[in-house]
């Protein structure tokens, strides 16, 4: 990406996979030479009793949103700007108790704020049960997200959504549409997001190109031979369409399955 514009920030979303491992393969130190202002990790896999300042940045602010379940989900937000507040949780269980959605709000130069959420939606791919328990997160954050559209909040929503939401969006179309993550019912649920609700796939306001992917399984060469999924997202409220500067999807250095997705918004 081109340096950032004066005025705007830098948000970028990614999966870890385990902050641990990510710590490992430099993702702190990437992450503070890349120009960003707010990071928003999903599946940091820690508690807060293992998040010590070696898995913290210098001058920033910090929040986690550990799972109850010990080396599993867990969200959490780095930021060079100061939090106006935090929450944690939506108020239903499956999203509480795994550490699913964090969110800070920020305070713009004229006093408004604006929030920046991580969100870490289940993945259904291990079977018919973990498949109902995403149908069922998909169930109880729609109407929440459907809420706060209404009432006019100014949102940007990152994180790993474990959906793709058109052709576009994955290499193998045909060969994956009984598969979660490209279920019809699924993608329907993002067409009803952006459509009927109203909110913004930010990503693709800048960049229709094809085979632009987010995540790539471990199995096989799909990585070299970019054979993924674009599943992980920012999605904003309708306020930042035309603050949205310029996007990219990282893919010069590997910290885990997943690769950042960095957008620039003129605040």
């Amino acid at each position: 990406m081109t340096p950032k514009a004066s005025g705007c920030i830098r948000v970028v979303s990614l999966n870890l996979n385990g902050l641990r491992s990510a710590h490992q393969k430099g993702v702190l130190d990437w992450i503070e030479q890349s120009d960003a202002d707010i990071v928003c990790l999903q599946e940091t896999r820690l508690t807060h009793t293992q998040w010590s300042d070696a898995f913290k940045l210098p001058l920033w602010h910090h929040h986690l949103f550990a799972a109850e379940k010990a080396g599993y989900a867990g969200t959490a937000i780095y930021s060079r700007l100061p939090f106006a507040s935090v929450q944690d949780g939506l108020g239903f269980e499956i999203c509480d108790t795994q550490g699913r959605f964090t969110a800070a709000e920020f305070q713009r130069a004229d006093g408004s704020l604006f929030t920046v959420a991580s969100v870490y939606f289940p993945s259904g791919s291990s079977g018919d049960e973990a498949q109902a328990r995403k149908d069922e997160f998909l169930r109880q954050i729609l109407p929440i997200l459907r809420d706060w559209h209404t009432q006019g909040k100014s949102l940007i929503l990152c994180g790993d959504v474990n959906i793709v939401h058109k052709e576009i969006d994955i290499k193998n179309w045909k060969g994956n549409q009984k598969n979660s993550g490209c279920l019809p019912h699924e993608r329907a649920w993002l067409d009803t997001l952006f459509d009927q609700v109203g909110y913004v796939d930010a990503f693709r306001v800048k960049n229709q190109q094809p085979y632009e992917y987010s995540w790539w399984s471990n199995r096989g060469q799909a990585y070299a031979n970019n054979v993924g999924w674009r599943i992980d997202y920012q999605i904003t409220s309708k306020d930042w369409h035309d603050k949205i500067q310029q996007v990219a999807i990282f893919r010069d250095l590997k910290f885990s399955d997943h690769a950042p997705v960095i957008v620039d918004y003129c605040v």
